[in-house]
């Protein structure tokens, strides 16, 4: 699989103003500072596409981004995280139904990749975001980040305990690093297998380039 370019389509702080893109869509959300933009921008092997910041919350509205791959083009929706406490109360509720209006209603809706940094403990906000996702019929896999910032036996462990936790019926989470690109195949991976099913999956009309990474 070869990506071709990266780009961003548009910004909107309600559903309805993010413009259809005619996409087949994946979603990522996570709570604030998991990750998203660095996982983002590794995935789309650019390194400013995304926004990333050392301060939680930057991510206030619905972020999609069109990204060309020799196998069609993907959208890739960054939404808002949840979890950060340093606003108020009234502000994270705006952003939970943000968040829950887009993967609810956005009929371009193809997978939604939860966040999980694998240094932090899983909690009843996560288990109620998979169930969630559950009665709405959304597919949704677990992704867990910054796997380099834990030493390999300590990491092995968080794994195990984290799969046992977050149970059966989104698969095996899958382990990345947007520093060291661990698991960036696989994300990719799995993000076609849901925008193109392989019934539908196009034939390659681009010519290969250089910037590549083998699926």
């Amino acid at each position: 699989m070869k990506i071709l370019d990266a780009e961003l389509i548009a910004s909107a702080p309600q559903i309805d103003k993010l413009p259809p893109s005619g996409l087949p869509e994946i979603a990522f959300l996570g709570r604030s500072n998991v990750g998203k933009s660095s996982l983002l921008n590794a995935l789309a092997r650019r390194k400013k596409l995304a926004r990333t910041s050392g301060t939680p919350g930057k991510t206030r509205e619905l972020v999609l981004f069109r990204v060309r791959t020799d196998r069609g083009d993907v959208g890739f929706v960054d939404l808002p995280g949840y979890g950060w406490a340093k606003v108020s109360r009234k502000e994270r509720a705006s952003w939970g139904k943000l968040v829950e209006s887009y993967l609810a209603g956005r009929p371009e809706l193809r997978l939604a990749i939860v966040l999980q940094d694998l240094r932090r403990a899983w909690s009843e906000d996560e288990s109620l975001l998979l169930q969630w996702l559950a009665t709405k019929n959304v597919p949704g896999r677990i992704v867990l980040t910054k796997i380099d910032k834990l030493k390999l036996m300590k990491r092995k462990e968080r794994i195990h305990k984290l799969t046992k936790e977050i149970g059966p019926g989104f698969g095996n989470p899958i382990s990345t690093s947007s520093q060291k690109g661990d698991g960036l195949d696989l994300v990719w991976r799995t993000c076609l297998e849901y925008a193109f099913p392989r019934e539908e999956e196009p034939e390659t009309l681009i010519p290969p380039g250089d910037d590549s990474f083998a699926v």
